[in-house]
């Protein structure tokens, strides 16, 4: 079966072809943080996603070249630096340090290249001055460079091709200077921004004026240098598909570097908006999350990665904390399942149960379905309980067993069952109901089994013994 992915380019499910004549190699660009402060949740949902996407790329036999820029430079953030009377780069390295360490923590695969905007200066330079030479781009009396909307557009070139614009309703003329705007006020963007008092000690010269670069110029001049003017797939939330990703298509296929034919990304996806307990997120519901915040309330990345994981990619998905509870016991089985296997397989080793990995492979091949390919580890997951009760699992099914999970979440990326540190007054009760089961005194038993309860222990016997596990 096909690889098939809704491409927003085509707004259809398309057969994802890779632009390598030998179709093994694909070129992976996913937008990156803003390092202006700590990533929420509704960012997470999309580095996860993109993750996803890298995981099955590799699953599927693909070599994949996955950039991520580190946007360092744009107005949030300057507006930062000089309310915080820091350098640029002191401000944003601590924000960019903890996006790394969230990632590890979501078990996010780190992707290989993870280009900084200020450390692209010439190669921005450089694609405006392209723009400008072919007459698409033109500096404003302001001193600042803007891209012509009009001019692109009386090229032969569509623009509005991520999503369905009304040009007539639009103010012809007008320039945008801001790197965020709305759809309504479409109009020619800043390449180039001309320095002013309130930017301080952040500024480059220019063949224009001291300035910075636009928002958008910069992923179209890092994406063309790491992964060339054309690529296979770009990733990215649905709120960066207009203004910023459709400005992307158009200065970077306005330069013209393109190879004939080609665009200049092949496929775009897009994931859908994330709600946090059924409303848009906002700071004053309540309802704003970062990471470090769900950490704090006792929650883990792990089971964080899971509960994103759940929903269609390109579904509005509501994240709750009912939710994350629901991903702590849906872990749980899983965990309870795999532990079992290990004692069963005794260090034995064996091959993944083809037809199993298979049917998961085929959910995630039909534009990532993830809620089927779930029901599907679930329903293996009963199945392997229900041979694992029933005493019909030797030690290389077992390991068959093992190798089947470890195939699947290579893609999901959840991980194993964390090691539990049992402390030693714990180990010590679970030795004592130990000799008194033993022993015949039941009630003895009972009454340690209760007492490691109200410590937050719960005792599970196996044929080999008892273990405990956090209540």
């Amino acid at each position: 079966m096909s690889l098939k992915l809704f491409n927003t380019l085509s707004r259809s499910v398309e057969e994802f072809v890779p632009l390598d004549p030998a179709g093994r190699s694909v070129g992976l660009y996913c937008c990156g943080p803003t390092v202006y402060d700590f990533a929420h949740i509704g960012n997470w949902r999309t580095f996860v996603f993109s993750d996803l996407v890298r995981r099955f790329l590799e699953f599927r036999g693909f070599s994949v070249r996955h950039v991520m820029n580190i946007t360092d430079v744009e107005d949030k953030i300057i507006r930062r630096v000089r309310e915080t009377n820091t350098s640029l780069r002191e401000f944003t390295a601590r924000f960019e340090r903890a996006f790394f360490e969230e990632l590890k923590s979501l078990n996010c695969l780190p992707p290989h290249l993870t280009p900084r905007a200020t450390e692209h200066i010439n190669e921005i330079i450089s694609l405006i001055e392209k723009l400008i030479a072919r007459r698409l781009a033109y500096q404003a009396p302001d001193g600042s460079v803007y891209f012509s909307i009009e001019k692109y557009r009386n090229s032969g070139r569509s623009y509005g091709r991520l999503v369905r614009l009304n040009f007539e309703a639009m103010r012809p003329g007008q320039r945008v200077s801001n790197d965020e705007y709305e759809k309504e006020a479409v109009a020619d963007f800043a390449l180039w921004k001309r320095r002013v008092p309130e930017d301080g000690a952040v500024f480059w010269p220019s063949p224009w004026d001291e300035g910075r670069p636009g928002w958008h110029i910069e992923c179209s001049a890092m994406s063309m240098k790491l992964l060339g003017p054309s690529f296979d797939l770009h990733l990215g939330g649905e709120d960066l598909a207009f203004p910023h990703h459709e400005d992307e298509i158009a200065q970077s296929e306005g330069a013209d570097l393109q190879p004939p034919g080609q665009p200049f990304v092949k496929h775009w996806l897009h994931g859908a908006h994330l709600l946090v307990e059924g409303r848009k997120m906002s700071k004053s519901l309540g309802n704003y999350f970062t990471l470090r915040d769900l950490v704090a309330k006792g929650f883990s990345g792990r089971e964080i990665r899971y509960l994103l994981l759940t929903a269609h990619y390109r579904e509005t998905f509501n994240f709750t904390l009912d939710g994350l509870q629901a991903a702590r016991q849906s872990l749980q089985r899983i965990d309870e399942c795999l532990t079992k296997l290990r004692e069963a397989a005794r260090g034995a080793q064996a091959e993944p149960d083809a037809s199993v990995v298979g049917r998961f492979s085929a959910a995630l091949e039909d534009d990532l379905n993830v809620s089927a390919a779930w029901g599907g580890v679930f329903d293996w997951v009963r199945e392997t309980n229900r041979r694992l009760a029933e005493n019909s699992l030797d030690a290389v099914a077992a390991a068959s067993a093992l190798a089947t999970w470890a195939r699947m979440d290579s893609v999901l990326g959840v991980g194993a069952p964390p090691q539990i540190d049992v402390p030693p007054e714990i180990a010590s009760l679970l030795q004592a109901r130990q000799a008194a089961r033993q022993a015949r005194d039941f009630k003895r038993a009972d009454a340690l089994r209760a007492e490691l309860k109200a410590k937050g222990w719960v005792i599970e016997d196996t044929p080999k013994g008892g273990r405990v596990k956090r209540g």
